[in-house]
């Protein structure tokens, strides 16, 4: 017998943070999903693409053409104000710091231009802070570039980095080439990773994150509302960006909060703006109505206390040593079920963070999911005689059983 299994129920408790996780695969989603036959189809919607997400698991609810690469218009600027935000987590830039507002700015991406913009004026200086609020409220295409040039001295260089951040993030179909999103023939994203782009604005910056939800700015004597109508509809909503060119449609990624459950939602081309809120709002809507984000382990539960040789202790503390979820139907939570196995004979020195046998869940006597127990107190070797001793024991103990 390579193992000893013990079964057991998890814990049932909810927690309303997001944590940085694994996406859970998207088979182990589908067993309990085929489960609950009550639940009616994700909505079809009036769109080239969509995407629906809970942001703290990863699990996928509903998508359709989500990896086909699109222009991405204005939603480009979630990369462009996660970098910046990035940039003053590590100290390179501050909220205060003002930036010279370049003439090549101005006329790319101010009034005269024709498109979104923070009515910046050239060549005066305005404060990183200010220009967050105008990319992110006021969707500035003056604001973006600004900022690009501030962090990498021109917008073509910071393009490299966005793709870099794209790379590190694991958007693998996205392409930038520009830090506002106004159209250019390679400059593409997919439903899957501007939610996945989302999901790390919400989860890396939360400071930042809370920008989104403000629903107006005002500037250079000029107030303009938020874009994004779902926060005046939704107390629930919070986030994130609306974009819109001739080439892209009208498109939103949005984001809400209910009952402890974060899902972000990706809309590609609509054909307006009521259009895209629309079908955001449908999407969400389903999403909270029939699942939940449930809370399985704490990182520093103690699930498992195992009998250890030859060491100092006695026992070995044993758990994940992070917080676990799932996504679930709502009401399968009485349904699931914890299985550990472990070693028959655990033997010192053992150290913390070392993987000792799993975790199984269950869902109808299915396993689901599959987790690594690590040790989560170190346990030293016992001196000599210590060992010597416990050495005896499991001999006797394997010559009569």
């Amino acid at each position: 017998m390579l193992f000893r299994l013990a079964r057991f129920k998890p814990a049932s408790a909810t927690l309303p943070n997001i944590g940085r996780l694994a996406a859970l695969p998207l088979a182990l989603f589908a067993q309990i999903a085929l489960a609950q036959p009550l639940i009616p189809a994700a909505p079809k919607l009036a769109a080239e693409a969509w995407f629906l997400m809970d942001a703290t698991t990863g699990t996928v609810l509903a998508e359709h053409n989500a990896d086909i690469p699109l222009p991405p218009a204005s939603l480009t600027k979630m990369m462009t104000t996660y970098i910046a935000s990035s940039e003053i987590a590590a100290g390179r830039l501050t909220e205060q710091q003002p930036v010279r507002v370049s003439v090549n700015a101005w006329r790319k991406g101010g009034s005269s231009s024709g498109g979104s913009t923070m009515f910046l004026p050239p060549e005066e200086d305005a404060l990183v802070i200010d220009l967050l609020r105008g990319v992110i409220i006021q969707s500035g295409n003056d604001a973006a570039i600004a900022l690009a040039e501030q962090i990498s001295g021109d917008e073509d260089t910071f393009a490299k980095q966005m793709n870099q951040q794209a790379a590190r993030l694991g958007m693998r179909a996205t392409h930038f080439t520009n830090a506002t999103g106004l159209p250019a023939p390679a400059h593409r994203s997919t439903a899957r990773d501007l939610a996945r782009l989302a999901q790390a604005v919400i989860a890396d910056h939360p400071k930042h994150y809370a920008l989104y939800a403000e629903r107006e700015f005002k500037y250079n004597g000029i107030s303009q509302p938020n874009r994004n109508s779902l926060l005046w509809r939704d107390a629930s909503i919070d986030g994130l960006k609306t974009g819109h060119t001739e080439e892209a449609g009208y498109s939103l990624v949005a984001s809400g909060e209910r009952d402890g459950m974060r899902l972000i939602s990706v809309v590609l081309g609509t054909r307006s703006e009521q259009a895209r809120a629309a079908a955001s709002q449908k999407l969400l809507a389903w999403g909270f109505r029939y699942y939940v984000t449930h809370r399985l382990y704490g990182a520093e539960e103690i699930l498992a206390r195992e009998r250890v040789w030859q060491g100092r202790q006695r026992e070995v503390p044993l758990g994940l040593g992070r917080e676990l979820y799932l996504t679930i139907p709502r009401g399968a939570a009485d349904l699931l079920t914890a299985s550990i196995a472990v070693p028959p004979v655990l033997k010192a020195p053992l150290a913390a963070g070392e993987q000792i046998g799993t975790l199984g869940i269950d869902y109808q006597g299915e396993q689901i999911l599959a987790e690594p127990l690590v040790v989560m107190t170190a346990v030293p070797q016992a001196g000599f005689f210590g060992r010597l001793w416990d050495g005896l024991k499991l001999f006797l103990l394997r010559l009569f059983g």
